[in-house]
């Protein structure tokens, strides 16, 4: 069992702008097209674990983009948006055994995204490895 972090950084340490956004990601320049390592991360993990702000920013996409399943963290969601019914799920109670139930579901390599859900994953000691990805631009403030 394997609990990754892999999330991207402004060259001053932001991961979204002060208002969440990510646009960021997409505006820098790119000549290689590189997407720094992030599809070979993607086809070593079995599924997503995400908090409810992060889940209802990936919405926000127009099209899903995740072609592993994505489990939602949150203890207020309780219904799914219809364009996602097969694809995520909602989770709630205690990290450590929402993580053996993954877990004794076949997903062992889990990727763990979301400021707070990942916050939560480090106080539990519970996020084994951690890939930051420092993209070339300042962002001045954010998140």
């Amino acid at each position: 069992m394997t609990n990754y972090v892999y999330i991207a950084t402004s060259l001053d340490g932001f991961i979204a702008t002060s208002d969440g956004g990510l646009d960021w990601l997409e505006e820098i320049p790119n000549p290689e097209q590189s997407d720094y390592g992030y599809a070979k991360f993607m086809k070593s993990i079995d599924a997503i674990v995400m908090g409810r702000k992060t889940f209802d920013k990936v919405l926000t996409f127009g099209q899903w983009v995740y072609p592993k399943p994505v489990f939602v963290l949150s203890n207020s969601l309780t219904k799914l948006p219809e364009k996602v019914f097969g694809k995520a799920e909602i989770l709630r109670g205690d990290i450590k055994k929402i993580i053996n139930h993954l877990n004794q579901k076949g997903y062992t390599n889990l990727y763990i995204d979301g400021g707070r859900v990942i916050q939560s994953f480090l106080q539990e000691d519970l996020v084994d490895e951690m890939i930051i990805t420092r993209v070339p631009i300042l962002l001045g403030k954010g998140v």
